[in-house]
């Protein structure tokens, strides 16, 4: 299963491709000018990837100050993947922490170490980590993990069952 993972934000996008090679989308441009080039850049990575089954995004966080820009670039990333038909999974930050580490209040480091080992030293800033979990998020909620398997399945779903996840019986706008 190809799925994608968004850690989205105006200055710093992290972003985990379904091959599990993570970047960051950072750019000096300022506005429009910078949520257009998420936009663009997303719509590579969906077509450089396709078919792309599913795209895991944090959600906002709740009672933020950086909620209202933070959603900018959430929309429009949320925007770039309904015009290429790619079904949008979001997960809150607690969550997302949940079930990486188990504790809902998890802080970047205790992200960083619940990372399996190969992948660990590949990251190039917490915004990478952030994506590596919501793409494995994706995968295990569509029982594609080679990290959460059957055995840990009712505890991995549980958790999970609080994220928005598309209905499968909908089709998404393209």
């Amino acid at each position: 299963m190809n799925v994608l993972g968004i850690d989205p934000s105006l200055t710093a996008t992290g972003v985990c491709l379904p091959d599990g090679k993570t970047y960051t989308m950072k750019s000096r441009l300022k506005g429009d000018d910078r949520l257009e080039s998420i936009y663009l850049r997303l719509l590579v990575d969906v077509e450089d990837h396709w078919p792309v089954d599913l795209a895991v995004i944090e959600d906002l966080p709740v009672n933020a100050k950086s909620a209202g820009l933070t959603g900018m670039a959430q929309g429009v990333i949320r925007m770039a993947l309904a015009s290429a038909g790619v079904p949008v999974a979001r997960i809150s930050p607690a969550t997302l922490k949940k079930f990486a580490t188990g504790k809902g209040n998890a802080d970047k480091t205790a992200m960083l170490a619940a990372t399996p080992d190969q992948y660990r030293g590949s990251f190039g800033d917490d915004n990478q980590v952030d994506a590596w979990w919501l793409r494995e998020a994706g995968r295990a909620w569509l029982g594609d993990s080679p990290f959460f398997g059957p055995y840990q399945g009712e505890a991995v779903l549980d958790v999970l069952r609080k994220a928005k996840w598309p209905d499968p019986t909908e089709e998404v706008a393209a």
